[in-house]
C-alpha cells in the first residue's frame, strides 16, 4: 500500500468520524476531491479490514466501531482517564455543577472524561462531541491563551468559526477580540464563556500545565447562567485553579507505585473509591 494511499485511508476516516453518519460515495468524493475510483478503491481497502461498513442497500459507507475501541484502549493504557475522573468527581460535587476535562490533541481539544455534579433543577447536558470548539468556549480559550499569538491564530483558522446559528449569542467571530480577550486569560490564569458556545450556558476553564510548562489538557466547569453568574464565577474559578494544579501535578505518571499511591491520596481526599471507572468519550 503506497504512502498516499495511507494517507487518505485515514483522511476518509477522519472525515468519517467528524461527520458520525453514514456517507455516499459521492459525498465522500466530493468531500476529500479525489477521483471517484481511486476513493472507490481506498474504501473497499477500509472495509476489507474491518474499518468502514458499507450498507447493502443504500451502499452508504459508516465507520465501525473499531475507532472507538482503539480509542478507549489507549486511553486506558496511559492512565489519563483514572487520573481525571477521581479530581473530576471532586470538583463535580464542590461545584454542584457539569464538570469536564480535554486533552491536547493535534491543534485542538478532545474531551475524555466528565462528571455532572448537579442533582436538581436545571441541568446541563450538552450535546456529545469529541472535539471542542476552541474560541467560543471557556476550555478551547484557556488552551488558546497559553499559546503564542501566532500558533493561536493558526489554531482559531484551522479549527473554523463556524456557523453563526450553531453558537450562543455572545460568540466572538473577530479574530483582534478574541486575541484581546486571550490577553485578559493571562493574566487571571483562568477563561469565561458567557453563552458563547451555547445560549444560557456559561462555563469557567483552566489549563493544565505540568511543571507549569506546556499545556497537556483543560479543566471545566458549564452550567446555566441562572446559576453560575455573579460572585458565583470567581468561586468556581478558585476550584478549577485548584482541580487544574492537581491534574498537573499527576498527568504525567504511568504505571508505578508512585502512581498508585497518588492517585489512592486523591481518591481518599475526594472521597471516592480508588476503584472507580473513567468515563470518557467513546467518539474518541
Amino acid at each position: 500500500m503506497s504512502n498516499i494511499l495511507i494517507e487518505r485511508c485515514f483522511d476518509t476516516i477522519d472525515l468519517l468520524a467528524t461527520e458520525a453518519k453514514s456517507l455516499r460515495l459521492e459525498d465522500i468524493v466530493e468531500r476529500l476531491d479525489l477521483p471517484k475510483g481511486a476513493v472507490r478503491r481506498f474504501l473497499s481497502v477500509l472495509c476489507l479490514i474491518g474499518w468502514l461498513d458499507q450498507d447493502s442497500q443504500t451502499g452508504f459507507y459508516r465507520l465501525t466501531l473499531r475507532l472507538a475501541v482503539l480509542g478507549q484502549r489507549f486511553l486506558s493504557a496511559t492512565k489519563t482517564p483514572d487520573i481525571c475522573q477521581f479530581i473530576v468527581n471532586r470538583l463535580a460535587q464542590d461545584s454542584q455543577e457539569l464538570v469536564r476535562v480535554a486533552t491536547v490533541h493535534e491543534d485542538g481539544l478532545a474531551w475524555i472524561a466528565y462528571a455532572q455534579g448537579a442533582k436538581a433543577g436545571l441541568i446541563y447536558e450538552p450535546e456529545t462531541t469529541a472535539e471542542v470548539p476552541l474560541q467560543v468556549t471557556a476550555d478551547g480559550k484557556a488552551w488558546l491563551a497559553t499559546l503564542t499569538t501566532g500558533a493561536a491564530v493558526k489554531a482559531v483558522l484551522k479549527n473554523g468559526f463556524g456557523h453563526p446559528d450553531s453558537h450562543g449569542p455572545n460568540a466572538v467571530p473577530a479574530m483582534e477580540a478574541i486575541l484581546g480577550e486571550l490577553e485578559v486569560i493571562r493574566k487571571q490564569g483562568w477563561a469565561l464563556a458567557v453563552e458563547e458556545a451555547e445560549r444560557g450556558v456559561i462555563s469557567i476553564a483552566a489549563a493544565i500545565r505540568p511543571n507549569g510548562g506546556s499545556p497537556v489538557g483543560t479543566v471545566s466547569v458549564a452550567g446555566p447562567s441562572l446559576r453560575l453568574g455573579g460572585k458565583r464565577i470567581l468561586e468556581i474559578s478558585r476550584l478549577i485553579s485548584i482541580a487544574a494544579d492537581d491534574l498537573a501535578a499527576f498527568w504525567p505518571l504511568r504505571d508505578s507505585s508512585y502512581y498508585c499511591n497518588s492517585v489512592r491520596m486523591i481518591a481518599l481526599s475526594s472521597g471516592q473509591a480508588t476503584g472507580a471507572k473513567p468515563v470518557a468519550d467513546a467518539a474518541l
